[in-house]
């Protein structure tokens, strides 16, 4: 054979396929009767399988999206993973509802076993199996079997020329190794299907790669790619490889942060739990407080009402006792006077007729004897006043007793820590040494908050009002105390006062519908549509307003706020019982609340629903310094050197949190 020259073909009929699976495979060359059986009962199989595959969507369940595994059926007719329906129930106590049509049922459903459903799974699990095993035989044998030799279709190739798209083994390969006219063509080990590697175009061999169509191009096709981005193989199989490995190190490291983040919603999970026990037994303690009062007030009462019951009883017994005596008094002078009647000597008979005459028995006298009425009916009128102080507080602000959480939620974001909230609680005992109880109805309520410490406790007491009380200036013989102790902050640097800088974060609960939180709760803004938040007694419903998740009691606190795009808005501080709906919710219009408003060039200052207009100041970041202890509070712009915007005194009584109010839509406002 000369070197270059096709290999001879056998005589017949058509063309030998050249270099094909079936060509070079045992089955192809020779029938074996163990090759073509398997094949027939492969064919036979599926045949006889029931047309499962299309029917995998109906046997998906919809909480997990794959297959059913052990199926269960509720009362409207759907069918689900009867783990995945316990898990989706595990947390509702009623209104128990299916997850795909939403259907409530009253009471929770007993799930049986759906039989058909399980063998119509198994099925078609079988199936799918059957079919990936014979494929996956197929491919192990197509592996498996050698590539033969293009020109003699017989021995086995050591060799693929990729210039010749022929594979040859060692005889017909030699002209590459002896004559000079194959001393450049390529050869690498054998390779199959090597048509794959050609231009069905063309018919020349691959040797470019186009990056915008995504596919091999010969040279002859550049013509046709000439606009495109094109790379020789090589050069685009090195960058392919190296964009995998950036993505395999990007997925790597997705991968690290998914790792991480579930652990940290562990650890806040953990946190969560333990926060939450915590509180439980502290309002365990206090409900215990609760009780304790209301019982030594019973006692109490009921003892006054017995030490005058007692009194009046002894004075019935006294009373009772002496008409006695009358009586046997009487009975003793008619025994006497019927003597008297049977004495036969008159004058002995005078003798005594005179003495008898002459004895007199006063009438008997009954006193009246009442019980102390003013008395009793204070006591009582105490019992009534407690009852209602009781009802209104259980009834109408019990859920502002509580703390506020989010979600995730609410429930609160993860990266939120729980702040630490001082006690504020309330008296449910009166005096009950006095006859004129009187316990006023309570206004308002007040939050439930764990204390600094959660080991000492307040002791639970009746406020004479659970309203805001009233803020007064501070006693004169305090005053130049504060005002040295206000001039001394003023001329403290910003650089000073970041060292009482308190890490204040919004809370989602207090949030009015149209005011959007943003960059972990440290951000808000003016939405131009409601936002679906979840109903919270703590929600302001009327003005859009929110208060910050941190409280403060005590100490020195400083935060700094910076206004962006619009200046329509208010900054201050307010106590945790201010209202959250109706004109008494507005920042500044309350005794409970202290505020700079910024409208538009107009800046002014509000507490109580009084304004006094201030200088205007073109700052954008304003510093709030809290001084609790001192009682006052400062507004500063945050510039080059702090200016006073204006101040406040005060004897905070609550615990205050800064409070915020965005009046005008591009209004943005975000704490440092």
């Amino acid at each position: 054979m000369q070197p270059g020259a096709d290999p001879p073909r056998p005589s017949g009929g058509g063309e030998m396929p050249r270099n094909t699976p079936e060509s070079r495979s045992p089955s192809f060359v020779s029938s074996q009767p163990d090759g073509s059986s398997g094949r027939m009962a492969t064919l036979t199989k599926a045949q006889s399988e029931p047309n499962l595959l299309a029917l995998e969507e109906d046997l998906t369940c919809s909480i997990c999206l794959s297959i059913f595994d052990a199926p269960v059926t509720v009362p409207c007719g759907h069918n689900f993973c009867a783990y995945c329906l316990e898990q989706t129930w595990a947390s509702q106590v009623r209104d128990f509802s299916c997850p795909q049509c939403r259907t409530t049922f009253p009471d929770r459903p007993q799930l049986h076993k759906n039989t058909v459903l399980c063998r119509v799974v198994e099925q078609l699990q079988g199936c799918g199996d059957g079919k990936e095993d014979d494929e996956h035989e197929e491919e192990e044998q197509e592996a498996a079997a050698p590539i033969y030799c293009d020109s003699c279709l017989q021995a086995a190739a050591t060799q693929t020329c990729l210039t010749c798209m022929a594979s040859f083994c060692p005889e017909h390969l030699r002209p590459h190794y002896d004559s000079p006219a194959f001393r450049h063509h390529q050869l690498c080990p054998p390779v199959r299907d090597l048509q794959q590697r050609k231009c069905p175009q063309h018919n020349k061999l691959f040797e470019f790669f186009c990056s915008q169509h995504s596919c091999c191009i010969c040279s002859l096709c550049l013509l046709s790619h000439k606009l495109c981005h094109t790379s020789p193989l090589q050069q685009a199989k090195d960058n392919a490889e190296s964009a995998l490995k950036k993505r395999l190190a990007e997925l790597h490291n997705q991968s690290e942060r998914s790792v991480q983040a579930m652990n940290s919603v562990k650890t806040i999970q953990r946190q969560a739990a333990e926060t939450a026990a915590r509180k439980r037994d502290l309002l365990r303690a206090e409900f215990l407080e609760i009780k304790a009062l209301i019982e030594e007030k019973e006692n109490q009462t009921l003892k006054v009402f017995m030490e005058e019951e007692k009194r009046v009883c002894n004075k019935f017994d006294y009373v009772y006792k002496i008409l006695g005596n009358k009586k046997n008094e009487i009975q003793s002078l008619r025994d006497q006077i019927e003597m008297a009647l049977t004495e036969g000597d008159d004058v002995l008979f005078l003798k005594r007729a005179a003495a008898l005459q002459r004895t007199s028995i006063k009438e008997a006298f009954v006193p009246v004897i009442e019980m102390d009425n003013n008395m009793i009916h204070a006591a009582y009128q105490s019992a009534i006043n407690l009852k209602d102080v009781v009802k209104l507080a259980v009834n109408v602000s019990v859920d502002k007793r509580t703390d506020a959480k989010p979600p995730p939620g609410k429930t609160k974001p993860p990266s939120v820590p729980s702040p630490n909230k001082p006690v504020v609680k309330k008296k449910l005992a009166a005096d009950s040494r006095t006859h004129k109880d009187k316990i006023p109805h309570p206004t308002k309520t007040t939050l439930l908050e764990e204390t600094d410490t959660q080991d000492k406790r307040n002791p639970v007491k009746l406020a004479p009002s659970m309203g805001a009380p009233s803020m007064g200036a501070p006693s004169a013989a305090n005053a130049a105390k504060v005002k040295e102790l206000i001039s001394s902050f003023l001329k403290k640097p910003r650089a000073e006062l970041l060292q009482y800088a308190a890490n204040v974060t919004l809370d989602f609960n207090t949030a009015h519908s149209k005011v959007a939180l943003s960059e972990r709760y440290t951000k808000m803004s003016v939405s131009d549509t409601q936002l679906n938040y979840n109903h919270h007694p703590q929600r302001f419903t009327d003005c859009p307003q929110v208060l910050g998740f941190q409280c403060f009691k005590r100490g020195i606190h400083y935060w700094e706020v910076e206004m962006q795009q619009n200046n329509f808005c208010g900054i201050g501080i307010c106590y945790g019982s201010m209202e959250r709906q109706g004109p008494d919710s507005r920042l500044g219009r309350n005794s409970s609340s202290w505020c700079i408003e910024w409208f538009n060039s107009k800046i002014s200052a509000w507490h109580n629903d009084v304004e006094k207009c201030l200088p205007n100041t073109k700052a954008t970041k304003i510093g709030v310094l809290l001084h609790c202890d001192g009682g006052f509070v400062l507004f500063l712009t945050v510039e080059e050197k702090l200016n006073l915007i204006y101040k406040f005194k005060a004897q905070f009584t609550e615990a205050v949190y800064p409070a915020f109010w965005l009046f005008s839509s591009g209004t943005v406002l975000s704490l440092w």
